[in-house]
C-alpha cells in the first residue's frame, strides 16, 4: 500500500490528483489508436463519425412538477445509452434551462459519458466536465466530436474537460460556477473502473466511507459556487439481502451538512429496472423492485440572513 493512500487504498486527505487537462487534440490522437475503452465491464466505442438526425428532443415540454418520467431516455446529438449507469439527457436539459442563461458556467465533476457537457454544447453554455476515470473522460470527448452552429448570441467556448478527482477541483475557482450537475455512484452498486482507478468512489464496498467522501464532494461544490446558485445531484437506493439500503437521503444530509438548502426533491421514474441496478432471477419477488431515483436540488445561500428565514429547508 502506497504511503499516500489509507487503509482502504483511497488517497489521504491533500493527495488527491490535480486535474489534467485533456483537449479535443488529445482525444483526436488517443482515437488512432484506440477504437474503444471498457467501462466497468462494457467496450464502448470511441473515434467513429457521428451520424446526427436531431439536435434537440421532439415535441418536448420542460417539466413543472416534482415527478419526472422518461421512457425513452433521449437519442437526439450523439446521446446513446450504451454507458452504464448514465442519465438521460432531459435531466441536465430542465436543470441547465430552469437555472441558468446562456454562456453560464456548468460543471459536472463526475461527468462519465459526458451527457451534461453535450447538452452545454447545444444550449449555449460553458460546460466543465471531470472525470477520476480518464476513459470515462475520452468517451465524453468523443461525444463531443460534432459540429454544431449556436446562434450569434448563444455562442460560447467549447467544453473543457479534465481527468480529476470531484474532491479537489483545484483547477476550478472559488464562486465561479453558475450549476452544477452530476450524477453520483451510487455507492458500491456499479464498480465503474473495476478497483483499477485509486479514488474511485464506486469501488468503496462500505457506505459510511462512501458518505465520507460524498461530504467531501459538497464541500468543493459550496467553494465553486457562486451565492445563489445551484446544484442539482441525481441519486438512488439499493436493497441488501431483500431489504432497502438508503443512500439519497443520506447523500442529501451531506451536503445539508455542507451549508446548502434544499430547493427541490424530484422524483424520477427509473425505468428498465431489470437491466440497471437489480438483476433478479424470478418475477415472484417478496419485496419491490425499486423504480425510482432522487434529484436533489440544493441552493448555496445568498448570505446568512438567509438562513433564518429558510431554517426548515436546511441541515437539522
Amino acid at each position: 500500500m502506497s504511503s499516500l493512500t489509507n487503509e482502504n487504498g483511497f488517497l489521504k486527505p491533500n493527495n488527491y490528483m490535480e486535474m489534467q487537462l485533456v483537449t479535443q487534440e488529445d482525444f483526436i490522437k488517443y482515437a488512432k489508436v484506440h477504437r474503444y475503452v471498457v467501462i466497468e465491464d462494457q467496450k464502448v466505442a470511441i473515434g467513429n463519425e457521428w451520424n446526427i438526425t436531431r439536435y434537440a428532443p421532439e415535441n418536448y415540454s420542460y417539466e413543472k412538477e416534482t415527478i419526472w418520467s422518461f421512457p425513452q431516455r433521449g437519442d437526439w446529438a450523439t446521446h446513446i445509452g450504451n454507458y452504464r449507469g448514465n442519465w438521460s439527457p432531459f435531466i441536465p436539459r430542465n436543470l441547465i434551462m430552469r437555472f441558468t442563461s446562456p454562456r453560464d458556467i456548468v460543471l459536472d465533476q463526475m461527468v462519465g459519458s459526458g451527457t451534461t457537457l453535450v447538452e452545454c454544447k447545444l444550449l449555449g453554455r460553458q460546460g466543465i466536465g471531470v472525470d477520476i476515470n480518464p476513459d470515462a473522460i475520452m468517451v465524453t470527448r468523443d461525444r463531443l466530436n460534432f459540429v454544431y452552429k449556436l446562434l450569434s448570441e448563444d455562442r460560447t467556448d467549447p467544453p473543457i474537460t479534465y481527468i480529476g478527482d470531484a474532491r479537489k477541483l483545484d483547477k476550478v475557482k472559488d464562486e465561479s460556477v453558475d450549476l452544477v450537475v452530476t450524477h453520483p455512484p451510487y455507492a458500491y452498486i456499479i464498480n465503474y473502473s473495476q478497483n483499477k482507478i485509486n479514488g474511485d468512489l464506486s469501488a468503496l464496498t462500505e457506505i459510511e466511507d462512501y458518505l465520507f467522501e460524498m461530504r467531501k464532494i459538497a464541500n468543493e461544490c459550496m467553494r465553486v459556487l457562486e451565492p445563489g446558485k445551484h446544484c442539482g445531484i441525481l441519486i438512488g437506493d439499493t436493497r441488501k439481502h431483500k431489504h432497502y439500503v438508503l443512500i439519497s437521503t443520506r447523500v442529501m444530509q451531506e451536503f445539508l451538512n455542507a451549508g446548502f438548502i434544499l430547493r427541490e426533491d424530484i422524483i424520477k421514474q427509473q425505468w428498465k429496472t431489470k437491466t440497471t441496478r437489480e438483476k433478479w432471477s424470478s418475477d415472484s419477488l417478496d419485496f419491490y423492485r425499486i423504480a425510482h431515483e432522487h434529484l436533489y436540488i440544493f441552493r448555496k445561500p445568498l448570505n446568512p440572513e438567509e438562513l433564518k428565514e429558510l431554517k426548515l429547508s436546511i441541515k437539522w
